[in-house]
């Protein structure tokens, strides 16, 4: 298969459906390669475009990528791959919601950005956002953020299969 009908998905597969072909997509991609920057950016790309094969709410996704822990400074991420408008470059652990995910170790699936303490706007567009921590011996490497511009654009079906993506990351890739 040409590198690049990866992240093609067909007109009326489920959102179980496209995040299998997600998975086997990037489980192909990442074959032989475990340079984290290749494979975020390989990964950022199947998840963006999956999102748009969807219908609403999905297809409102505006952003999809990835921050990793900086280090330089691990008190901070730093901006991966993603597809999307120019982001954030830096966030601090504990701010926003990706800073929180990696200051609790956990999933943030938020139904609306407004309401969320603290919430960092890179996009004034999003109303949505889940963003999954992805795991190395036990601490955060990295996380998976993923921003709708519509509100409760992710359900617990979204943050399931994301946590699968981010378990295939972690043994994908050298961080």
């Amino acid at each position: 298969m040409v590198h690049a009908e990866a992240s093609t998905f067909a007109e009326g597969l489920s959102k179980k459906q496209v995040y299998e072909q997600v998975l086997g997509q990037a489980q192909a991609l990442f074959d032989g390669q475990r340079n984290w920057v290749c494979n975020l950016a390989n990964a950022s790309s199947l998840l963006y475009h999956a999102y748009h094969s969807l219908p609403s709410p999905s297809n409102a996704v505006n952003w999809a990528g990835f921050y990793v822990l900086d280090p330089k400074n691990p008190k901070q991420l730093i901006l991966g791959p993603f597809h999307g408008q120019v982001a954030c470059q830096t966030i601090a652990i504990g701010r926003g919601v990706c800073g929180t995910a990696v200051e609790k170790k956990t999933t943030q699936l938020v139904e609306d950005v407004e309401r969320f303490p603290g919430h960092i706007a890179c996009d004034g567009a999003s109303k949505s956002e889940v963003v999954v921590p992805i795991f190395q011996d036990g601490r955060v490497v990295a996380i998976i953020d993923v921003d709708c511009a519509e509100l409760s654009g992710f359900t617990v079906e979204d943050q399931v299969a994301l946590e699968h993506v981010a378990e295939l990351i972690a043994k994908s890739c050298d961080f």
